[in-house]
């Protein structure tokens, strides 16, 4: 019985402790080596026109930041950073989210807290693995290109570019196989849900296989806006064309 009750009092403790309520989210941000008064610009989309917007805009103090606010699903959002060279994405929802900012290079920039924060930054980590051979490819025969471009020397441009092709060939295969793993296996995740989407709008793709990573999502990720277009779009997929002849009446199906 006293068992129960401390893990009662332990669970009300860990929920009073939360500072955001169901629908809210608060970005609580590391800033270090940002001057005081330097904005950082939340930035989201016109869910009409898609384009970018300022929802809300704070000022850094003593190397911190903090921005709350209501959300009402998952969609990712990008802080704007006066001074750096490039915005920093993560997914608004709600909870407490976690943003360490490098100013020196934002794509460093780490994001933790929530569940799709979470996913996505693993996510990236892993794509990033995937991708690196090829990106190790660029950096050791870059100046090697530079060369052959200066010197006219077609072989060597040509050989290279023929290597490079070869390789980006099989990065964008198993870029697309870690794709359709991570949606088969992540039925909770957002991420998931734009990973359908872009399948969707990929003709190459089997309908039937995006039809059932759809079917076995979660009904929250079904809720999201992509998720909802997904499912649009699947219904517009399996309608006949337009100038198709519907079968005969009383033949087989």
């Amino acid at each position: 019985m006293k068992k129960i009750l401390f893990l009662l009092t332990a669970s009300a403790a860990i929920i009073s402790c939360s500072k955001v309520k169901d629908g809210e989210y608060l970005i609580t941000g590391t800033a270090k080596g940002i001057e005081n008064g330097k904005t950082i610009i939340l930035q989201g989309q016109d869910p009409t026109t898609r384009m970018a917007v300022p929802l809300d805009t704070v000022k850094v103090e003593n190397g911190k930041f903090e921005i709350k606010g209501k959300v009402t699903e998952p969609a990712f959002h990008t802080l704007i950073i006066q001074g750096a060279n490039q915005p920093f994405p993560f997914i608004l929802e709600t909870g407490e989210i976690n943003i360490e900012i490098d100013k020196d290079s934002i794509h460093k920039s780490k994001v933790s807290g929530t569940y799709n924060n979470e996913e996505y930054s693993k996510f990236n980590e892993d794509l990033t693995k995937t991708q690196k051979s090829l990106i190790d490819f660029q950096k050791k025969n870059t100046t090697k290109m530079q060369d052959a471009q200066k010197a006219q020397d077609t072989a060597t441009i040509n050989g290279l570019m023929k290597q490079y092709m070869q390789i980006q060939t099989e990065v964008q295969a198993n870029t697309k196989k870690k794709y359709v793993a991570y949606a088969e296996t992540h039925p909770k995740s957002y991420i998931s849900a734009l990973i359908i989407q872009s399948m969707i709008n990929d003709p190459s793709n089997d309908i039937k296989k995006t039809e059932s990573l759809y079917n076995a999502l979660d009904e929250s990720v079904k809720n999201t806006t992509p998720g909802k277009e997904i499912k649009t779009r699947l219904g517009q997929a399996k309608m006949p064309a337009v100038g198709a002849s519907a079968p005969p009446v009383g033949s087989a199906k």
